[in-house]
């Protein structure tokens, strides 16, 4: 089908992408700001943590997962150059010898440590560290329904994926000729030094049917392709988000092409095209020539059954893949795709409703704007990455936060870093020893100060968790008048303008955010203002309440902070005996339910559990019953359910 493409429609297709799918320049900004942020907290001297995958490049694709890569600062991989001794250290070499280009055996060299001396394994000699042996035996360390995905460990819900891997600090040999292989403008300089001074990962997975594929570990370029992505204007970003999209939506359905594509092939084709054409090609209002560029060498290297290596082109990543019968099905469907012409996206439910004459115009800043919060609140990539974080020392969080207000000049840039102190401020709190009373005893009373010290640099990251949470150490402290005036404030901050994770936007909030667009709040800034997280307790926390614990259970907990604040609520009543008090309390506690006032689809249960608690408190076990059995209906795991538990301890 002959297609006329004109800038016009090029333009219109940039503005429709911006608005539904992939967000603004802007946003996209912020979301690898929040990721590098976020990375740099996680971090500890054992490991260091980087976001990966789509969602870190900035993208959120529909059906994406979570994928976090490990870094292990106990191995050490040396290429050429030895490093400085250090006995703490295990310290293997890269063995390249007869193994496929962007693979390699890793010679253990040196080690003290018992657990890495027994994911080795001896040949001719040698003893060689295994990536069958090392993701098996860290797989053993972790939760029962987790299992082994690729190089990666993931959860049995498949959210979040942890690739596992090792750190070479100096370039490899076999990409040395990418340093100056291109005589282009891309990348430049400083960005190619920057990959250079970084050096390559490995990550635990070798060529598929190799005599030595359980030995061998694959060369990882994920940070430098990180670094490049981050060059890219926002048209090729949206070119690679239209590949994607084609790939996950169109050919995936064919069940012959499902898993012979992947997006490593895509960004691949696209890093090989911005060698070849100058910057200034990509821009708006010519993205779907840009686009069609792309997918035509899509289809070329199917066709040839050839996608070079992007930093070693010797490893031909179609090899023993894009093949046979397989690779003829693919190659139809893509030559049938191509005969739409741009069109083609269309065959995605992403883009199908997709109008020229809609989106030939600028689209006022305010609604670009509003678009952009709504990704940010319904992001599930965003929910899980705060999730699964965790903060591992003071030290850390202090000496972060102190370098953070020294070199950050830039006062969004600050906000975001106030937003993940104040978060991982709350995990610390958590941790912090509260034995007993706090106010008669020297000793017990420093803990208490720390502890709310700790909690005062926890409100920053929205709008009532973090003072829900300083009630929860008054009340864990006995101190229920004061944990009444917080529960106060912070139910007055819960009004019907606010957003929380998962939600989609009604009128009232349209009309909230136009009013932020024009003062330009940057994304922390309306978190801490306008966002109700849940408040969540860790493993071992000493600030849940007594009613709130299992026996023999410890597990995180999280619970929706509207139900949460009249379930506490309740229990200050409850304790000074202000029996009316109390009845105001559960009746606003099945007013919050009734209603589902602030509280997402996923966290119902656990406001079904609290009125049940609060039920049986207050004589009523028959209701409490019947509160607990709709709680524990609508659980997931009633292994994990408070609910089931306190529902065995009613009967």
């Amino acid at each position: 089908m002959a297609d006329i493409i004109t800038p016009n429609i090029s333009l219109a297709l940039y503005n429709y992408l911006c608005h539904n799918i992939v967000g603004t320049e802007e946003h996209v900004n912020t979301i690898r700001l929040m990721n590098a942020i976020r990375d740099n907290f996680s971090s500890s001297k054992s490991f260091t943590w980087i976001t990966s995958g789509s969602y870190g490049e900035g993208l959120e694709m529909r059906g994406s997962d979570l994928d976090i890569m490990d870094v292990d600062k106990s191995i050490q991989v040396n290429a050429d150059k030895q490093p400085d001794f250090d006995t703490s250290i295990t310290y293997l070499s890269m063995d390249t010898d007869d193994v496929k280009p962007g693979f390699t055996l890793l010679k253990l060299e040196y080690s003290r440590d018992h657990f890495f001396l027994e994911c080795c394994e001896e040949h001719n000699g040698k003893h060689y560290f295994s990536s069958a042996l090392y993701k098996g035996n860290i797989l053993l360390f972790g939760d029962k329904g987790n299992q082994i995905h690729g190089p990666c460990i993931t959860d049995k819900k498949r959210d979040l994926d942890f690739a596992l891997s090792l750190h070479c600090k100096t370039w490899i040999s076999s990409a040395v000729n990418w340093i100056t292989r291109s005589g282009s403008s891309w990348p430049s300089h400083n960005v190619t030094q920057s990959i250079i001074n970084h050096g390559v990962l490995f990550v635990p997975i070798g060529v598929h049917g190799s005599p030595k594929e359980d030995l061998e570990w694959r060369v990882s370029f994920s940070v430098a392709e990180k670094l490049l992505i981050n060059t890219f204007t926002h048209t090729q970003l949206m070119c690679y988000a239209l590949l994607k999209i084609i790939l996950k939506d169109v050919v995936a359905n064919d069940s012959e092409c499902k898993d012979l594509l992947c997006s490593c092939f895509l960004k691949t084709i696209i890093f090989w095209i911005s060698e070849e054409v100058p910057s200034s090609v990509w821009k708006p209002d010519n993205i779907i020539p840009c686009f069609m560029r792309c997918f035509r060498r899509l289809v070329y290297c199917v066709e040839h059954s050839v996608c070079s290596h992007y930093f070693i082109p010797e490893n031909n990543m179609f090899e023993n893949k894009i093949e046979g019968r397989g690779r003829d099905v693919l190659l139809k469907k893509l030559n049938t795709l191509h005969s739409y012409g741009w069109q083609c996206i269309l065959f995605s439910d992403q883009i199908s409703n997709f109008d020229v004459s809609m989106w030939n115009f600028p689209i006022e800043p305010f609604i670009l704007y509003v678009n952009d919060v709504k990704k940010i609140v319904q992001s599930r990539m965003l929910y899980y990455a705060n999730c699964f974080v965790e903060t591992y020392s003071e030290l850390d969080i202090f000496n972060k936060g102190l370098l953070h207000n020294t070199w950050c000049h830039h006062f969004s840039l600050k906000q975001l870093y106030a937003y993940y102190i104040s978060q991982r401020c709350s995990k610390l709190a958590q941790r912090l020893p509260l034995d007993g009373a706090t106010i008669k005893n020297k000793h017990k009373y420093k803990q208490y100060k720390s502890c709310l010290s700790t909690l005062l640099t926890n409100i920053y990251h929205d709008a009532v968790s973090g003072w829900l949470m300083i009630a929860s150490l008054f009340y864990k402290t006995k101190q229920y008048r004061k944990a009444l005036q917080i529960i106060r404030y912070s139910i007055s901050k819960c009004t019907p303008d606010k957003l929380f994770f998962g939600m989609s936007l009604p009128d009232i909030h349209y009309q909230s955010l136009k009013l932020q667009s024009f003062a330009k709040k940057s994304v922390a800034h309306l978190l801490k203002i306008m966002f109700i997280e849940y408040i969540g307790f860790t493993v071992h926390s000493t600030l849940t309440p007594d009613e709130l614990s299992m026996e023999g259970r410890n597990i995180t907990h999280f619970f929706p902070s509207t139900a949460y604040a009249k379930f506490l609520s309740f229990l200050c009543h409850h304790h000074l005996n202000n029996v009316r008090h109390c009845r105001d309390s559960l009746e606003g506690l099945e007013l919050v339910i009734a209603e589902r006032y602030l509280i997402p689809n996923w966290n119902t249960e656990d406001a079904y559990t609290f009125l049940g608690i609060a039920l049986e408190l207050h004589g009523d076990k028959e209701s409490a019953r019947q509160a607990f059995l709709q709680s524990v209906e609508l659980s997931e795991d009633e292994s994990h359910s408070l609910a089931a538990w306190r529902l065995l301890s009613l009967n």
